[in-house]
């Protein structure tokens, strides 16, 4: 909305010439950061007093988990959860604020945070509503976000300037697609981005402002990808795919990474509201759809490599057990609690420092991947 100001200053008064810094993607970008991250600043208290009246607590987990984290997490019992309408809210207004409307990418990244908040607020709900961390199915998740994915999926592969690109696979470090053509394997290679990165952002949503932080540095990675995708001198320098509509996405990412910042304000520990699913489901999903309009989706494993390894302990953790238990008749773990996180914690790590210390780990890894943006 903001872009289309910057027209003031052609053939206007001298006063309004200053209208033409909105023609910048980096100068609206970073006014998106600060926009959403003051929304979020302004808006948290009237939220979070919102969450405890609706009495959208933080419910129990069951029986096995309760005895091992009691201890560690017992005083958050009763803490609001879906705090992430907050970010979702933050996000939209500041793009719909800064980002040019008639970028119709800009619309599939709104649709997709709209769209996977919806979906983790009906978990949200549930779990609330029925006093327990149940939810909805897992079934019931995954055909959600398979819909989000067939819905880009669509976006890309109908349109006659998208399709032939979208259908590559890029690897990092390297220059030229490794498979050039995907065929409709697209679609599934699209889903398992989407459906992976919004579950990994769930899974790492743990502990306080650990998910939160580790938003900011990729989406902060991912500003910057978008805007060398988006430049075509920048993407011929670097040698990554171009596509014109990408640069506008950085001022999404931006906003992403300003409203995550501004939730940590009431996320840092101790915590005094949650993100719930309501926020990590569509976190996830909207860094998996950018990483995808970038062309860059196998980078999102080294930006989001806190992300991945949260995923992998839970997978490693599922698979060991279910295999033990069929081979000796009692199943075995490989952590002492997955996600990760909790299996230092349980080893004797401060909350604060886990913590910490997994951001220190994401500033690395979103620093690696940009990184590879020369290395080609």
């Amino acid at each position: 909305m903001m872009y289309y100001l910057y027209k003031l200053s052609e053939g206007g008064p001298d006063w309004m010439h200053g209208f033409n810094v909105l023609q910048y993607i980096s100068f609206r970008a970073v006014a998106a950061a600060v926009t959403a991250f003051l929304l979020c600043i302004l808006l948290g208290d009237w939220v979070i007093r919102k969450l405890i009246s609706l009495k959208v607590g933080q419910p129990i987990r069951t029986a096995e988990e309760v005895h091992k984290l009691f201890e560690l997490h017992g005083k958050k019992a009763g803490t609001p959860t879906m705090g992430g309408v907050l970010i979702h809210g933050a996000v939209i207004c500041s793009t719909l604020i800064w980002a040019r409307t008639d970028n119709s990418a800009v619309w599939l990244l709104v649709f997709t945070i709209v769209a996977c908040g919806l979906l983790g607020f009906w978990d949200d709900w549930l779990k609330v509503s029925k006093k327990n961390s149940g939810g909805i199915s897992e079934r019931t998740k995954l055909l959600g976000q398979f819909a989000v994915a067939a819905v880009v999926a669509c976006f890309f592969l109908t349109n006659p300037a998208t399709e032939v690109q979208a259908r590559a696979l890029y690897v990092p470090f390297y220059k030229a697609p490794v498979i050039e053509n995907l065929g409709w394997w697209s679609v599934v290679f699209f889903a398992l981005v989407i459906v992976g990165t919004s579950n990994a952002v769930n899974l790492t949503d743990g502990l306080d402002g650990l998910a939160a932080g580790c938003t900011a540095t990729s989406a902060l990675a991912y500003s910057v990808i978008a805007y060398a995708a988006g430049n075509v001198k920048i993407a011929q320098y670097l040698q990554i795919p171009y596509y014109p509509f990408a640069g506008e996405l950085s001022i999404v990412c931006l906003a992403l990474a300003g409203a995550s910042i501004g939730f940590l304000w009431f996320n840092a520990h101790p915590a005094r509201v949650f993100m719930g699913d309501t926020g990590s489901l569509a976190i996830g999903g909207l860094l998996g759809v950018v990483a995808i309009c970038c062309k860059q989706e196998l980078l999102l494993v080294l930006v989001g490599g806190i992300f991945v390894i949260e995923a992998t302990s839970v997978l490693i953790q599922r698979v060991v057990f279910k295999l033990t238990k069929r081979l000796y008749g009692e199943g075995r773990r490989v952590f002492r609690m997955s996600p990760i996180h909790h299996h230092f914690e349980l080893q004797g790590w401060p909350e604060n420092v886990v913590i910490v210390r997994f951001w220190i780990m994401s500033i690395l890894f979103a620093l690696l991947g940009l990184a590879t943006l020369k290395l080609r």
